[in-house]
């Protein structure tokens, strides 16, 4: 304020003096939103500057200009600056004596601004020129904007009405006009009461102190309350479409909030699937690793036996020249005994040191065949250790299959719970549907019996609406019989999700077959485990026998070391047995070798079934999701449907009142 009052005096060459004090008061007072001038005298200087300040610039939404004693031009140039402006939205000018410039300039404002509501002209003289009143008349029918109009004691005659009935016929948005203490007389009524059969938005008009009949004031009446009652019909069923779009919005928020809530299972499903399959790749790579431990410590032991057939190969080529040694000492005894008896006693003493190097060979031999039994000492121990690595094997296997357990009966709990919300979606579905059809009824109910009641009021022009009221009824009937059958259709598709539910259960149900036959190949592969601990078991005894045979032969070797013959014969006899059994264990280990290539084999498939089963799993969880995402598409579907329906009961409604023919009856409801 205190801006707009410097801009003033900036503005102004002579600023008068009261106009200052006004505003220096209404600054004081701090009244930001209302410009008060009334029954100051304001010059034409004065109105100039208000007209340049008032465009945009100053921040009032209530201009009171009442009995300042304007001139012409004055007026035309605070209506110029108003033209322009955006924040009045009340404008009092009255007793200000306008005529036919004034009624111009007006005309000008109303066809040009659009932020006034509220226009006061009270005790004027606009109706004195007629071209003037015809301007403001034509810049009003313009106008859809304004809301309230007073032009009490203006002078207006039955001509200046009829241009305001003209007027109101194109204006679409006053509602209130005050014609009190005018001149319009009897043409001047009937013509503003022929303009209300097409105006709806007025609500009230004034028209006292005119030399109006009465009947003609009765007729206006009744159109105002009809125009009172269609912007109450109006409002109320604006006011129902807008309830029915917030609860069409809370629906699609809850629908929305449950997808996503579905979607954050499903996620957390896939998320629990994705780390029991990694548990499951980490286990089953731990048992590879450990078979290939397995695989690499029979290569050793292969290794071993290859060292040790080696050594008995080299043994036996050592028995051998032996033999041939003594076949030949025996030919060169013989020959020198007949040849010479002093050589005798040299092939003695040749025959003792060869007896020596004999002793000393078997010696070495006894040594070897020690040598024999460490190795075969280390071939228990890795016996022994490999039956605690299979032993290890057997409790990480256990420990998968407890695991695996444990997982399935969480995916069981996991889908009971998703069939429970499920189940309880469809009810609440089902729940919401009824509230909904009973809504829409008794809003049905209500709407009838409005009807009812207006046809009761309405009882001169009952029988051109009857027509009507029975194709409305037969409207609502039908609509009715639709959404009985929506209901039936929203039962039956219940029935067949019910069904599709039972036959998720059956697929639940081979699911879990599969996995106990899954559950019976892991126990028999236990078994076979069990087997091959036995033969390993069987394989020990026989090592320990073989190191009894070895204590026994290397006692026979300490006690008869006179018949060395018979005993090299006895060496070679049991070692020929020795080899024969290491060929047996040879054997044993291929077919336990073979046995884990098919125990491996087992697991591979067993976990490409499990990855099968996986992926099927995944597959109906995307079945499901098109199945969710289908139904909110019928959802919204039925949704648009009955907006559709309201909305046609709207145009309906809205038909019926803008078609009844009140202007044609004298009779008030």
């Amino acid at each position: 304020m205190e801006e707009f009052r410097r801009a003033y005096a900036r503005l102004c060459v002579a600023p008068q003096e009261p106009v200052l004090r006004r505003l220096r008061e209404r600054c004081a007072a701090s009244g930001r939103g209302r410009l008060d001038l009334a029954a100051q005298s304001l010059s034409l200087e004065t109105c100039g500057a208000l007209g340049r300040l008032l465009p945009g610039a100053a921040p009032f939404t209530e201009v009171a200009l009442g009995d300042c004693g304007l001139s012409e031009e004055g007026v035309t140039l605070l209506l110029r600056g108003l033209c322009s402006n955006t924040t009045v939205k009340l404008l009092d000018l009255k007793g200000n004596n306008l005529r036919t410039m004034g009624a111009e300039a007006l005309g000008k404002l109303l066809r040009q601004n659009k932020s006034i509501r509220s226009l006061i002209l009270e005790w004027n003289s606009l109706g004195i020129g007629e071209e003037g009143f015809s301007c403001f008349c034509q810049g009003l029918g313009a106008n859809g904007f304004l809301q309230r109009l007073d032009l009490r004691s203006n002078q207006i005659n039955h001509q200046g009405a009829g241009e305001l009935a003209m007027a109101l016929k194109q204006n679409a948005s006053l509602q209130e006009l005050d014609l009190r203490w005018n001149n319009i007389g009897l043409l001047g009524g009937r013509a503003l009461l022929n303009c209300l059969h097409t105006n709806k938005t007025l609500k009230r008009l004034e028209l006292a102190g005119n030399n109006v009949p009465s009947d003609i004031l009765k007729a206006v009446e009744q159109a105002m309350n009809h125009n009172q009652d269609r912007q109450t019909i109006l409002s109320e069923t604006q006011n129902r479409a807008s309830i029915l779009s917030k609860e069409v919005l809370s629906l699609k928020d809850e629908k929305t909030k449950q997808f996503l809530d579905l979607m954050d299972t499903i996620d957390k499903q896939r998320e629990e699937i994705a780390r029991s399959d990694r548990m499951s790749a980490a286990q089953v790579s731990q048992l590879q690793e450990a078979l290939n431990e397995q695989h690499s410590i029979m290569n050793s032991l292969k290794a071993k036996l290859q060292m040790t057939e080696a050594a008995l190969a080299l043994s036996e080529q050592k028995v051998h020249n032996l033999g041939e040694l003594l076949s030949a000492m025996r030919q060169e005894q013989t020959s020198m005994a007949e040849c010479h008896l002093k050589e005798l006693q040299q092939q003695k003493q040749e025959g003792a040191d060869r007896e020596a190097k004999l002793f000393r060979d078997l010696s070495a031999a006894g040594e070897k065949n020690l040598l024999l039994r460490n190795q075969v000492d280390e071939l228990e121990k890795k016996c022994k250790i490999q039956q605690d690595q299979l032993f290890q094997v057997k409790q990480d296997l256990t420990n998968t299959t407890a695991e695996l357990k444990l997982r399935t009966m969480q995916a069981e709990e996991h889908l009971e719970t998703e069939k429970r919300r499920f189940k309880q979606s469809l009810e609440d579905m089902e729940s919401l549907r009824v509230k909904e059809v009973n809504h829409l009824t008794q809003h049905m109910e209500a709407s009838e019996h409005s009807m009812q009641e207006r046809i009761q009021k309405l009882e001169a022009i009952r029988i051109a609406l009857e027509e009507e009221l029975s194709q409305t009824k037969a409207a609502a009937l039908t609509e009715r019989g639709q959404a009985e059958e929506e209901l039936i259709k929203v039962r039956n598709w219940a029935r067949l999700e019910e069904q599709r539910l039972e036959h998720l259960e059956e697929k639940l149900r081979l699911m879990t077959e599969s996995r106990d036959e899954a559950q019976n190949c892991c126990l028999k592969q236990k078994q076979m485990v069990a087997e091959a601990q036995a033969k390993a078991s069987q394989l020990s005894l026989h090592a320990d026998g073989l190191r009894r045979r070895l204590e026994e032969l290397q006692q026979n070797l300490n006690s008869k070391e006179e018949e060395k013959v018979t005993e090299v014969n006895k060496v070679k006899v049991e070692l020929q047995e020795q080899i024969g059994h290491l060929q047996a264990e040879r054997t044993a280990q291929d077919g336990l070798r073979e046995k884990i290539a098919a125990l491996e084999r087992q697991l591979k498939a067993l976990s490409s079934s499990h990855r099968e089963a996986m992926l099927d799993k995944e597959s109906e969880i995307s079945v499901l999701l098109e199945k969710l995402r289908m139904k909110e598409a019928d959802i919204s579907r039925m949704r648009e449907e009955e907006a559709q329906r309201a909305s046609f009961l709207q145009n309906a409604i809205m038909a019926y009142v803008q078609g009844s023919p009140l202007g044609t009856h004298s009779s008030r409801k």
